[in-house]
């Protein structure tokens, strides 16, 4: 699914809201996700799972094509952790 999908989805299951708003509401959630997690913050939704931060440090790859040794810089990577009653939807 992607965002438009869900916009739409979301749109059919309320219809006293129009879709601008429906597609409004779901940017502002997003965005204050992306937010928090650019501030290191960490982002729960009970039932769901939480969004955090990880640091990747940095190491020495290899380049699959040649096999050179390459140097890979340190980052931060997004991770997300599925919450009980979403693990417990997913496998029942």
């Amino acid at each position: 699914m992607i965002k438009s999908e869900l916009v739409q989805a979301i749109a059919e299951r309320n219809p006293h809201l129009y879709q601008r708003d429906v597609e409004n509401i779901i940017n502002a959630i997003l965005g204050e996700i992306t937010d928090a997690l650019a501030r290191g913050d960490r982002v729960e939704l009970r039932g769901f799972g939480a969004f955090s931060v990880k640091n990747r440090p940095a190491r020495t790859g290899r380049n699959p094509r040649t096999g050179d040794k390459v140097h890979v810089d340190e980052k931060w990577v997004p991770f997300f952790k599925t919450g009980k009653e979403l693990r417990e939807r997913l496998n029942a």
